[in-house]
């Protein structure tokens, strides 16, 4: 949770970064990508007993994925275990969608995987194209190009999600995360909170109105 946080927090760095190496021959979308690499080796490496803030020790971080970019000819290098873990999760999300008759979630990937959900969304994120964006002469964002969604608009989504999770009661933010990021089914739900599958179905249902309200 800190984590996610922490990052959806500092993206602004990574635009301000992004913009001193605008029309220097690198896509900015590309310099976006290398800069957000950077910002979550910086959240994953922060050590607050150091005394630093979190901007102070991000930014050059941040540079420093950046400039590699451009040491490695303007392209951001994916290793390959997670190649290979994003190939192995999409040949398993095809077989799984037919047995389902849905798409699996990160959440039942990453268990079938053996991995935790952050690396398999890593791994997933790190082989989708980048989105072409338009920007006025000042480097500011404007439009896309393309009628796709930005990932980075996706990601904020799902943060803001989160946060807004984190706000609720202690037994009702318990109660979402069992069931849907634990993938605790209601009967599971019910016994590590002590309450009876009937009532966590009712409160479910309400938790999840009361989120979509606040959502639209």
């Amino acid at each position: 949770m800190i984590r996610e946080q922490r990052i959806t927090n500092n993206l602004r760095l990574v635009h301000s970064c992004c913009k001193r190496f605008v029309g220097r021959g690198i896509e900015y979308d590309d310099l976006f990508q290398a800069g957000s690499l950077g910002l979550i080796k910086a959240v994953d490496g922060f050590d607050e007993s150091k005394g630093l803030q979190l901007s102070t020790y991000a930014v050059p971080v941040i540079l420093g994925e950046i400039k590699r970019l451009f040491r490695d000819g303007g392209s951001v290098k994916v290793s390959r275990s997670l190649k290979e873990l994003s190939l192995k999760a999409t040949r398993l999300s095809e077989q799984l969608s037919k047995t389902l008759g849905r798409e699996p979630t990160v959440n039942e990937l990453a268990e079938k995987l053996s991995v935790t959900p952050e690396e398999l969304s890593e791994a997933l994120c790190s082989t989708r194209p980048t989105v072409s964006l338009t920007f006025d002469a000042d480097g500011e964002e404007q439009q896309l190009d393309l009628p796709t969604k930005s990932h980075e608009s996706e990601i904020i989504n799902k943060l803001g999600v989160r946060q807004m999770i984190d706000t609720l009661p202690e037994n009702d933010r318990k109660l979402i995360e069992l069931r849907f990021f634990k993938m605790y089914t209601q009967q599971k739900t019910a016994g590590e909170l002590g309450m009876t599958q009937v009532q966590v179905s009712r409160r479910e249902k309400a938790i999840l109105s009361n989120l979509r309200k606040k959502l639209g």
